[in-house]
């Protein structure tokens, strides 16, 4: 395992403990910076229109395409640290 990979994981965990619940634009970086990270680019058809949720994730997460999985960890990591 890398350093990164150790880091995104512990990242991932304290995501599920923080002191508060971040607010929904937050909630839908960490979600989007998460999947580019584990999954890389999008390839998923976007939700219909019933759908908001989905919707949104699916805007979340589209907007990072092209940035490696590495980036988006990072990215993550940081976004994590921030919240503390």
């Amino acid at each position: 395992m890398t350093d990164l990979t150790v880091r995104f994981e512990a990242a991932v965990a304290q995501s599920k403990e923080l002191s508060s619940r971040p607010n929904n634009a937050t909630l839908l970086k960490i979600y989007a910076l998460y999947k580019q990270g584990t999954q890389g680019d999008l390839q998923d058809a976007k939700p219909g229109f019933s759908d908001m949720v989905g919707r949104a994730k699916w805007d979340a997460w589209n907007a990072l395409k092209g940035t490696s999985p590495e980036q988006a960890q990072k990215k993550y990591i940081d976004l994590i640290d921030s919240l503390e």
